[in-house]
């Protein structure tokens, strides 16, 4: 995976992270300190969840060698798709949780990178370990750099369209998943 695709994959993923990173710093009066501990939870776990995914993806990668590829665009195209029909259905906000608590921050830390977890299963069938480490350090490090973003937009009570930057990361995950089918099958 080239660093473009890399760097589009994280900025899809992460977006999770910016909405709530923003939301909670934006209800809360967040300081630095916590935000920037928010940022590096976040970025840890959206790191994180797609290496164990990869590791899954990689013990499975001979058995199912022949079909890698479908199974990359599959999980893509149903993360990306959810995505986008939790926005037509207009999901509600979740309960407000006390951010003061670092327990709560790990769970909301979880909770943004299940999608990660099952992108990582498709990077590890489609690339080989140095690619998924390289992907996953690009995952992590931009997940931590806009949830400090977001922490600072928050902060100054500044909103992020929330609907329409998902929507987007949607769309850029089932383009990536797209991208993965017609590149193995163009070879």
């Amino acid at each position: 995976m080239s660093i473009i695709e890399s760097l589009l994959l994280a900025l899809a993923l992460c977006v999770d992270s910016l909405v709530v990173s923003t939301t909670s710093a934006f209800r809360s009066k967040m300081t630095f300190r916590r935000g920037m501990l928010m940022a590096l939870v976040f970025g840890f776990c959206q790191g994180f969840f797609p290496l164990l995914g990869a590791l899954l993806g990689i013990a499975f990668k001979g058995p199912l060698e022949a079909v890698d590829h479908w199974v990359a665009f599959f999980l893509l195209l149903v993360v990306g798709g959810k995505m986008i029909v939790d926005v037509v259905r207009n999901k509600p906000d979740e309960e407000q949780m006390d951010l003061s608590k670092t327990g709560v921050l790990f769970l909301l830390g979880v909770a943004t990178s299940i999608d990660a977890f099952v992108v990582g299963i498709g990077l590890g069938m489609g690339s080989g370990f140095a690619d998924v480490m390289f992907t996953v350090s690009v995952i992590g490090l931009t997940t931590f750099v806009v949830s400090l973003l977001g922490w600072f937009l928050g902060s100054r009570r500044i909103p992020v369209p929330e609907r329409t930057a998902t929507v987007i990361a949607g769309l850029v995950l089932i383009g990536l998943g797209v991208y993965t089918l017609i590149e193995h099958l163009g070879q």
